[in-house]
């Protein structure tokens, strides 16, 4: 794991930063750096992957306590950690474990029993983000994620051992990954387990390593792969991909890619739930006698009537063209409310119209030159 740089670093923060600091500065930094908003950038790309390991690892509690207790090597499968770690690292062991060690089992359901160390566990999720324009997200779109996934090494069948041999049981725990030892205390004999240290809790002891995975039984890889974006999906939604996170343990079950989605910000368009916002300018004549403007849609541009004497803020209503419903059949609406624009630079000739229409309308008006050109004079 050398050279990768510490994941607090990546995201901008200090260690004991809280969880809405840490997605707050993980999403700001996504933006800035997908590979969408820079093509063919190579760096950018590391930066996006480096960005998205860091997150992964610090959103998720169980993840970022053995990070901040063992720095990277917490989730190399090769480092050799034995049973300290879960999700395809080894194991703690379950909640007897920890009543065992110091009292000897005896409270009830917390035996001096400990997990089976070779017992099928499933893998650990992975998370990862993509980035999509409105219009991907209001209609759906298939995007390619890039995901490093710990799966079973394929030279040795996840068996950790060289091809063509197996490993022994461990003859000090006899295959369980634990030890029991009983002693004297001022309240008579206790009893207390921990994990045996021969085969570092793993029941089993591999004597001629496969070279791939160092005996770890698992790699890293990287991997491609395309998610299919449901149409009406939102800023901020996750979508499980499900069996494509790291590979499980002992023939357990493979966890899950969960993809964030970031939803870029549109030029014209606003969102709220299913509803398209859309602000439009109308001139002053148009809002006084009327007129029929073409607005933008999510489907094009399309005819709106302003009836004659519409004032600036009033919203209109177009049905079924907002966005689609994520789950289910039909669309919001969009809202168009209009703005009503002050002409700017006139001409004499316009000036004067405008005059005789405010005379007509019983209105004073400035007869030109403003008030500071009427200080002046």
């Amino acid at each position: 794991m050398a050279g990768k740089r510490d994941y607090y670093e990546v995201l901008g923060l200090k260690k004991g930063a809280g969880a809405d600091e840490i997605k707050k500065a993980y999403r700001k930094l996504a933006k800035e750096n997908h590979p969408d908003l820079h093509p063919g950038d190579k760096a950018c790309e590391e930066r996006f992957k480096e960005i998205n390991e860091a997150y992964e690892v610090l959103s998720d509690d169980d993840k970022r306590a053995k990070y901040d207790q063992y720095g990277h090597a917490a989730f190399d499968p090769n480092a050799g950690f034995g049973g300290g770690f879960t999700g395809g690292f080894g194991d703690f062991g379950d909640l007897g474990d920890i009543f065992s060690s110091f009292f000897g089992g005896g409270f009830g359901g917390f035996g001096g029993t400990r997990s089976n160390p070779n017992a099928p566990r499933r893998g650990d999720d992975l998370r990862t983000t993509v980035s999509i324009s409105f219009e991907e997200a209001a209609f759906g779109c298939r995007k390619d994620v890039f995901v490093g996934r710990v799966e079973k090494c394929t030279d040795c069948g996840g068996s950790g051992c060289a091809p063509g041999t197996t490993p022994e049981v461990c003859p000090d725990c006899k295959g369980s990954g634990t030890v029991r030892t009983t002693q004297r205390t001022p309240f008579g004999m206790a009893q207390s387990t921990s994990p045996c240290q021969k085969c570092r809790g793993t029941g089993r002891i591999i004597h001629q390593p496969c070279k791939t995975c160092r005996g770890m039984g698992k790699i890293r890889r990287q991997h491609k792969l395309t998610v299919d974006i449901p149409a009406g999906i939102d800023d901020g939604q996750a979508i499980p991909v499900y069996g494509k996170g790291n590979d499980g343990v002992n023939g357990g079950s493979a966890g899950d890619l969960i993809v964030s989605v970031i939803v870029r910000p549109h030029a014209r368009f606003e969102r709220e739930g299913t509803s398209v916002l859309l602000m439009q300018d109308i001139s002053f004549a148009q809002a006084a006698l009327g007129a029929e403007i073409e607005v933008p849609t999510l489907d094009g541009s399309v005819k709106l009537n302003i009836p004659e004497g519409t004032q600036t803020g009033t919203t209109f209503r177009m049905r079924g063209k907002g966005i689609p419903y994520l789950r289910g059949n039909g669309r919001g609406d969009q809202f168009v409310t209009v703005n009503v624009k002050v002409p700017k630079g006139l001409s004499s000739a316009q000036k004067e119209q405008l005059r005789q229409f405010a005379a007509a309308m019983g209105e004073s008006v400035s007869s030109g030159g403003g008030i500071f050109g009427r200080k002046k004079k």
